[in-house]
């Protein structure tokens, strides 16, 4: 399977990127084909331009400044995301992202000004993630990026693709052994992909 990773934080020396490290490892490891993008390492700029705005409900050109990233999400058969979430949200960068990648044409289409998914190329999503605080805070927030995996992702991507959504609560107050066991959880969770 063509696995494409997603990681977006810019400390090389996180816990966060030793899971973006982790996750590539064990999908080659399993066998699979890597796309591995550090947003961060690229340079990628998450600010859409006037220009892209503009041209953005037009698919023969919306996707020109972004091209490299489109054709690597259309190539991809699964999608993990490795990411903090801070302020109970994605990092910029990784916002940015989608913002200028999931585009008209490429993630759906507009039929009658009806949006339709068309990311059918997507068989399996997976969200490594890891938050400051609680579960419990962050469900009284609403916790938008465990509803944006589960809803938008979900509903973009093939029908009936499973999502699966693995966060490591309380980073503030973590240790060794938590942090460990979350990376065996995550572990886990690619021998499944």
């Amino acid at each position: 399977m063509r696995v494409l990773v997603v990681h977006a934080h810019p400390v090389a020396s996180s816990f966060n990127a030793s899971l973006f490290r982790l996750t590539v490892e064990k999908l080659k490891t399993n066998g699979h084909e890597v796309d591995a993008i550090d947003l961060y390492q690229d340079g990628f700029n998450p600010v859409m331009s006037e220009t892209e705005r503009l041209n953005y409900h037009n698919p023969e050109t919306n996707r020109q400044p972004v091209e490299s990233y489109v054709e690597r999400l259309l190539e991809a058969d699964a999608l993990v995301l490795v990411y903090p979430v801070w302020n109970y949200g994605f990092p910029a960068i990784l916002k940015g992202w989608f913002d200028r990648v999931f585009l008209p044409g490429v993630s759906f289409g507009l039929v009658n000004g009806k949006v339709r998914p068309t990311l059918h190329n997507i068989g399996k999503i997976l969200v490594v993630t890891s938050y400051g605080g609680s579960r419990f805070r962050s469900w009284l927030m609403g916790d938008p990026p465990r509803k944006i995996a589960n809803r938008m992702l979900r509903a973009t991507v093939k029908p009936g693709a499973p999502v699966r959504y693995l966060a490591h609560y309380e980073m503030n107050l973590s240790t060794d052994k938590t942090r460990h066991a979350f990376m065996s959880k995550v572990e886990r969770a690619l021998d499944k992909i």
